[in-house]
């Protein structure tokens, strides 16, 4: 016969094993970002991508004007030039790596900046799910441990 506690630590660790598998599995492959941001006049930002290759990527910005540079891995390279009103960028990667992108306000209206990143998940993201696998499965293993021998306080 099994204690409450012990049914208790096999769905909690059943639960957090779901978590991390389900987390383990959605993660694998290009995720989509969405951005859609705007900035002040004489603010800036920058972004980096990382990407697989084939990783589609596309930019919108829009604004009196603006400096652009952008670093990608393979020929796509553009030095920090200045545009005016709109600019639409689209690209793919040419092999793994990350993308660099600065973009400054330099006009007098605000600066809108939107855009469909794919990008790849870091390599640590893998062990984070794996270590929440594993304490699901301490978890299991402490309940039924309680089972077989009930500790002193408990």
């Amino acid at each position: 016969m099994l204690s409450k506690r012990t049914i208790i630590g096999i769905v909690v660790g059943s639960a957090i094993i779901g978590i991390g598998a389900y987390s383990l599995v959605s993660d694998i492959g290009f995720q989509t970002i969405d951005v859609d941001e705007t900035f002040e006049i004489g603010e800036s930002t920058s972004y980096q991508i990382n990407s697989a290759r084939d990783g589609t990527q596309a930019m919108r910005i829009t604004g009196e004007k603006f400096n652009l540079a952008l670093q990608s891995p393979g020929d796509l390279q553009i030095p920090t030039q200045s545009f005016h009103d709109e600019k639409y960028i689209e690209w793919v990667h040419q092999q793994d790596g990350i993308t660099y992108i600065t973009v400054q306000n330099t006009g007098s209206t605000d600066l809108r900046i939107t855009a469909t990143f794919e990008v790849t998940t870091s390599p640590i993201l893998f062990t984070y799910h794996i270590i929440v696998i594993t304490s699901g499965v301490v978890i299991i293993g402490f309940s039924i441990g309680f089972t077989l021998r009930k500790p002193r306080g408990f």
